[in-house]
């Protein structure tokens, strides 16, 4: 098939390439004309043949709102937006609703995978009225890993973006525990080799996981985490997911508290906040502040 794509940063760019590997035309438009296919929305939408799909990527807010605001205005009735990034599903509700005013159709989609997912796949979590899915299944079936697992139609529009925030809730949750385990076992005399003890729990443990592996290569590349400061943002999502949790009555006790260390962490240097900024450098590309 034929697909627009609307940013092309650390995830946009490896996600056109990986849908490019299988054999699927994509034509990229962002703001960086070094990057880009196109040189405008209005290009883009020209060099597609109806019924189109475009996949936007760029970031949450206001940046996603006037690219569907451009695109309401250039696409067709039977053309699909999906919207890939990592917006509030709430706002998934609003754009759907002034999508359909126009006969357009609209997908939200969750998508993990970081840095790591041109070459593993990305796990996809999407939301959308059926027919709006199947239009855009071969570019899903695309960028998920191979095999039978890590792609899911959780439900209405929507979905996908409320379960990828939920994921994040619990991704914030299980990097505050290997940095508290982490800072704990640096901080006591008796235990010398604190990186091997990590290496150590990837095989045959109950805490074993990708995260962890990722925290053994951070490990590896500064043994101490020496030259990190103590500090980590975090996207939105976490907070979202507590918000959720309030409006829900849901008790999140584990990820409150991950989301609140990491406020922690602009108040002063936190040892802990070293590794959640590794880690968040190491499956996700995101920038880490070095000590001056």
């Amino acid at each position: 098939m034929e697909l627009g794509l609307v940013g092309l940063g650390k995830m946009g760019g490896n996600m056109r390439e990986r849908i490019r590997r299988a054999g699927h035309t994509v034509v990229g438009y962002d703001r960086n004309a070094d990057l880009a296919d196109v040189h405008s929305l209005e290009e883009l939408v020209g060099k597609l043949p109806g019924p189109r799909v475009v996949w936007v990527m760029v970031p949450a807010g206001e940046p996603t709102q006037s690219t569907i605001d451009e695109l309401a205005e250039l696409l067709e009735p039977g053309d699909v937006v999906v919207d890939g990034g990592n917006s509030r599903w709430t706002d998934d509700e609003r754009h759907a609703q002034e999508l359909a005013a126009k006969g357009i159709g609209f997908v939200d989609c969750g998508v993990s995978g970081g840095v790591w997912g041109l070459e593993n796949g990305y796990a996809l979590m999407y939301g959308g009225d059926a027919e709006h899915v199947a239009r855009v299944r071969p570019v899903f079936d695309a960028l998920k890993p191979e095999g039978d697992l890590g792609a899911v139609h959780a439900g209405k529009v929507g979905a996908g973006h409320f379960a990828k925030m939920v994921h994040n809730g619990i991704e914030y949750a299980m990097m505050q525990a290997y940095a508290e385990g982490w800072e704990l076992l640096e901080k006591v005399d008796s235990v010398e080799n604190v990186r091997e003890v990590f290496r150590s729990w990837q095989e045959g443990t109950v805490i074993r996981s990708w995260l962890l592996d990722l925290a053994v290569n951070a490990l590896d590349e500064d043994e101490h985490l020496e030259r990190l400061r103590g500090y980590a943002q975090d996207s939105g999502e976490g907070r979202w997911t507590v918000e959720a949790a309030i409006d829900n009555a849901v008790p999140l006790p584990a990820i409150t508290a991950s989301l609140f260390a990491r406020f922690a962490s602009r108040q002063e240097d936190s040892p802990q906040m070293k590794m959640i900024a590794a880690l968040r450098n190491q499956f996700g590309g995101h920038a880490v502040e070095k000590k001056p």
